[in-house]
């Protein structure tokens, strides 16, 4: 006789982790959401495996969430070196002469 499969519940945290990473690349500040989400969902996966289901769905906010973080400071550190190099070039310009 086959036994029943215990139904496993998908975490909400999980859910969470991976909207907010899928809408970090439109809004940006989402991101640091779905990491913190993400590392509470493997937390809570990893307590309870028997009770919550979604560790691809945390990994995968996580993932996305990381990215996007990555590509907006990288975005703003080229923007800051863009203009520190126009400015640092209008002052030298200036002097020179």
């Amino acid at each position: 006789m086959n036994a029943p499969v215990p139904f496993r519940q998908t975490s909400g945290l999980a859910v969470t982790s991976l909207i907010c990473g899928i809408l970090g690349f439109f809004t940006g500040f989402t991101a640091i959401i779905a990491i913190i989400t993400g590392h509470m969902a493997r937390s809570e996966i990893r307590r309870a495996p028997d009770v919550y289901d979604g560790d691809g769905l945390a990994v995968a906010g996580l993932v996305t969430g990381y990215l996007v973080a990555g590509l907006y400071l990288l975005g703003l550190l080229v923007v800051v070196l863009f203009f520190g190099g126009i400015l640092g070039f209008g002052i030298l310009s200036t002097t020179v002469n």
